[in-house]
């Protein structure tokens, strides 16, 4: 199975996710990572299963790398019919916007046709809980449903 993990970042925690994820599952998967900010939505393959980490910025925006992105999925409209994805979200419970990014990006990929696989994984920073080390019983929890 290939696999690819997408994220969305303000700060770079998004990011060490990924690379979390991804050094943890490398040893049994064709695995690797990217910024959103890169990929093109016709980069997007249903031969690819997908983990998508985003954090939530602002007042429950996406985070800067998200934007391009999500805007050329508002815009391009790609038919994601057979792409089935996992997501994990990274914010702050203390407020009301707690892991809105990760709720977007879910509901945008979903309604182009999309197929989440699992729970939404969530990171509240106010646990004190390390993002990564709540991250990774959630991958493997999702490639165990697969």
């Amino acid at each position: 199975m290939n696999i690819k993990v997408i994220y969305g970042t303000e700060t770079g925690n998004a990011e060490m996710v990924a690379d979390d994820i991804v050094e943890a599952l490398s040893a049994d998967f064709t695995i690797d990572s990217s910024d959103m900010s890169k990929l093109s939505t016709s980069d997007i393959s249903p031969d690819i299963f997908y983990f998508v980490v985003c954090s939530t910025y602002g007042d429950g925006e996406l985070p800067n790398s998200a934007k391009p992105f999500f805007d050329n999925l508002e815009r391009d409209k790609p038919n994601l019919q057979g792409v089935k994805f996992a997501i994990f979200g990274l914010g702050d419970s203390f407020y009301s916007t707690y892991n809105k990014g990760s709720e977007i990006i879910a509901n945008a990929f979903s309604s182009l046709g999309a197929i989440q696989v699992g729970e939404r994984g969530l990171h509240d920073a106010t646990t004190g809980d390390l993002p990564g080390d709540v991250a990774l019983p959630w991958a493997k929890q999702i490639l165990s449903a697969l």
